[in-house]
């Protein structure tokens, strides 16, 4: 019998009703899971500001309530960082002959076998650990899955000359990124590389297009995903987004206050990756507020002269490029007329998930990874079984 249902008898028999424990907010939330091995300390009790992203099934055992907590997940909401060494097994710091002024970082979980890469492009303002979740939860999918998730310059753990790190023009970030792939290679000694999926996210959606268009990878590109991003929105949004810059604190007390202010403005609706991607957007100066030391490691604002040439072309390049498309959007508001044609004839693979926004993979981490784990599926070529030539039914004998 329930709560409501044990008041009501109670009232009908002239019983005073037991009072109703009251829930808290963080009380109602589930969170999303966390990797097997988290360290102790690390478990937090409200995924989202928004309950609807965090919904999820418990099946009780004998020996628990129907509706009892799931153990492990601490009481109460914790904005504790989360290291990335939770989710990647290694950072490299690589240099290239192309760029040599240029330190590239990238986080790596090397692929297994004949697994497939995940070459994992961050958006404008963020970093490859944006990807630390949606990594994490196509590796339990995949297990023999590599992780690429590299930082650009002016990003992240990415260095450059000051007169460089702000160059931020397509082709120079294409060129970054094939370096820091063949880099890779190199530094963890493959003989060639692995099948390669592209991903990209805003920014590196048109980062990760480019570079399938020019064709320098080869054969070794499979497929590429876009997520969030499409010309005609894209440049729209750009109209607005200087006075989006102007509504963001310019820095933070804490890290901690920092997560915080990416959760509740909604800004990344899941909690867990807020942990784990938030610090790195973050660098300690002093110079300009003490009391809110932790300012932006990247200046957004002084992007602004690039921000078209990130995006003209971008509808035309992913539909021509060589391999296997999929665009995940947040909204289908978000198509334009090209893509809506391309859709129509059946050019691409498209997923809508209404309920995150405009981080999908981190708001949805682990819908963003069955996506990207079925992608592959179908593009991988290891697994197509092609009908015998004539040449060889001939051989043997056979009637054709």
């Amino acid at each position: 019998m329930s709560d409501l249902q044990r008041a009501w008898a109670k009232s009908k028999l002239g019983l005073a009703p037991e009072p109703f424990e009251e829930l808290d907010e963080a009380e109602e939330d589930q969170v999303p899971e966390l990797p097997e091995g988290l360290p102790e300390g690390l478990d937090d009790d409200s995924s989202s500001a928004s309950s609807v992203s965090s919904t999820g099934t418990i099946i009780p055992t004998p020996s628990q309530k129907l509706f009892a907590r799931p153990q492990g997940v601490a009481r109460g909401r914790t904005l504790e960082q989360i290291p990335w060494t939770t989710y990647f097994e290694r950072e490299l710091f690589l240099k290239s002959d192309t760029n040599p002024e240029v330190t590239y970082h990238v986080y790596l979980n090397s692929p297994v076998d004949k697994g497939p890469l995940y070459v994992m492009h961050h958006g404008a303002g963020s970093s490859g650990l944006s990807f630390a979740l949606v990594g994490s939860e196509i590796r339990k999918r995949l297990p023999n899955a590599g992780i690429l998730a590299v930082d650009c310059r002016g990003h992240g753990s990415t260095t450059a000359p000051d007169g460089a790190a702000l160059d931020l023009r397509l082709d120079t970030l294409s060129s970054d990124l094939f370096a820091m792939v063949e880099a890779t290679k190199k530094q963890m000694s493959w003989p060639e590389l692995p099948p390669i999926v592209l991903v990209g996210h805003s920014l590196g959606g048109a980062v990760v297009t480019d570079l399938a268009m020019s064709g320098k990878l080869g054969n070794s590109v499979l497929a590429y995903a876009v997520l969030d991003v499409v010309e005609g929105s894209a440049m729209d949004a750009l109209q607005s987004m200087q006075t989006y810059l102007s509504t963001r604190p310019g820095g933070f007390a804490t890290v901690e206050s920092g997560i915080d202010w990416h959760i509740r403005t909604r800004t990344i609706r899941n909690s867990v990756s807020a942990r784990a991607s938030v610090p790195a957007l973050l660098v300690w100066d002093e110079s300009k507020d003490v009391s809110r030391p932790w300012r932006w490691r990247t200046n957004l604002a002084a992007t602004q002269p690039f921000w078209e040439d990130w995006f003209v072309g971008l509808s035309k390049k992913f539909l021509g490029a060589r391999g296997g498309k999929l665009l995940l959007l947040a909204g289908t508001d978000r198509l334009d007329t090209e893509l809506t044609i391309g859709q129509m004839q059946g050019k691409y693979a498209l997923q809508v998930f209404p309920d995150a926004g405009h981080f999908i993979h981190e708001d949805k981490p682990e819908q963003t990874a069955i996506s990207l784990v079925d992608f592959y599926r179908r593009n991988d070529r290891s697994a197509l079984v092609l009908p015998p030539k004539v040449s060889e039914l001939l051989r043997q004998g056979k009637k054709v």
